[in-house]
């Protein structure tokens, strides 16, 4: 029989030095990257605005322009804000559908987990509150609905003098009584 020991792993073919050289160069590159891409985006932003929007030119028009032009502006603002409550609406829907599907999913798998329970105590008054609410403000009294049993008393043999007992029970009379009282 032989037995395996946990070989020693082996050390790694590149040093120190050079894995932490090749780290920062990791880095650097992904800054690098990470600032080209907010430009990039801030460019992005820049040209579809201008294209969306053009530049106002409100030097030279008279009152009667001005107000036009913010009737116009005004009409943009409300056609805007109706696309972006119909987008709002629309990614909350499919957000719910996402979660729901989700549930259905985790259903059909059958690996429900059972939340553990903690042990709670709880007097009986505050069971009964928690239970039916503000119904009930008094104390509730428990013995108060269970029935009542009535115990047959034993009957009690009056207590006598014994020697007239043993008086009573001598000889065969006595024998016959108790046969008699037994059977």
């Amino acid at each position: 029989m032989t037995l395996y020991y946990d070989t020693p792993k082996p050390k790694p073919k590149i040093s120190a030095s050079r894995r932490l050289f090749l780290k920062i160069q990791i880095l650097n590159k992904g800054s690098s990257l990470v600032s080209a891409e907010k430009e990039d985006k801030k460019t992005e932003r820049e040209t579809t605005l201008n294209e969306r929007v053009p530049p106002l030119k409100l030097s030279g028009l008279s009152v009667q322009d001005l107000q036009n032009l913010c009737k116009e502006l005004n009409q943009k603002i409300d056609v805007v804000d109706e696309e972006r409550y119909d987008i709002a609406f629309k990614v909350s829907k499919s957000d719910k559908e996402v979660t729901d599907l989700g549930i259905k999913i985790f259903e059909l798998k059958g690996k429900m987990k059972r939340p553990a329970l903690k042990r709670v105590k709880i007097s009986a008054e505050a069971m009964m509150g928690a239970l039916l609410g503000g119904k009930v403000k008094e104390s509730v009294d428990f013995k108060a609905n269970l029935k009542t049993v009535k115990k047959e008393e034993e009957k009690k043999e009056e207590v006598t003098d014994w020697r007239k007992n043993v008086e009573a029970m001598s000889g065969m009379d006595g024998r016959k009584k108790m046969f008699n009282t037994q059977a």
